[in-house]
């Protein structure tokens, strides 16, 4: 059955042949954290919408390369209440990255008739871009239809930056082409300005703004 459904053999490190099966479908949603200047607690976040669609391919017994496309939406009012700065922040990204499962699926090996790991936890690190487009005002409380806002720190936004994002997650076989799981990254970027607060600030930070999402992710397998 399984060289019916996977045509090309792979080995492992131990010569054992192995399918790499079929291009997964992701699809994720959640919410974003952000972690700047203005500081980086729950309580001073405008927790919004965080989603992802993707692909995702095995390449050996624990490792898979996958792509995903992502919105993002981030918040905050600052920490520092005397300076009484706020942002409002759309972001969209594209990243790639790879993943490593901890668990070893015995299913994908040629005359193997295992199932899929029932539980499988996985860790993952990659790269991307990230076009952000933040805008800055006074005030303590998520921006309204009423909002004004500051003038940018810079005339290009929205602007595109680099990501470099590392995290991990588990997941639970729902079906047999189904799984189901909870999964969490953080986002180191190229830009002190997604949160349109750097020269407002003095530019005397010393650290790139960041942002984690946390998702809950489904993966279809396509066959």
């Amino acid at each position: 059955m399984a060289q019916y459904h996977y045509k090309v053999r792979h080995y492992d490190s131990q010569g054992r042949p192995y399918y790499r099966g079929p291009l997964h479908l992701t699809l994720a949603g959640g919410t974003a954290l952000y972690d700047g200047d203005l500081g980086n607690s729950p309580s001073n976040n405008f927790f919004g919408a965080a989603v992802s669609v993707g692909v995702l391919q095995r390449l050996t017994p624990h490792f898979h390369i996958g792509s995903e496309l992502s919105y993002a939406y981030l918040g905050a009012r600052d920490q520092a209440k005397e300076r009484g700065l706020a942002f409002a922040s759309n972001n969209g990204m594209g990243t790639l990255f790879f993943r490593y499962d901890l668990f070893r699926d015995e299913s994908i090996y040629a005359s193997s008739l295992a199932e899929a790991p029932t539980f499988q936890l996985y860790v993952q690190a990659g790269a991307g871009l990230l076009l952000y487009n933040p805008r800055a005002y006074n005030g303590t409380e998520r921006p309204t239809a009423n909002t004004t806002y500051l003038n940018p720190e810079r005339n290009d936004y929205p602007a595109l930056a680099g990501v470099l994002p590392v995290g991990g997650g588990f997941s639970v076989r729902v079906l047999d082409r189904l799984r189901a799981g909870l999964e969490a990254n953080y986002y180191f970027t190229s830009t002190d300005q997604l949160d349109d607060a750097n020269t407002r600030l003095g530019g005397a930070s010393l650290n790139k703004d960041g942002f984690a999402t946390v998702m809950l992710k489904l993966d279809y397998s396509l066959r």
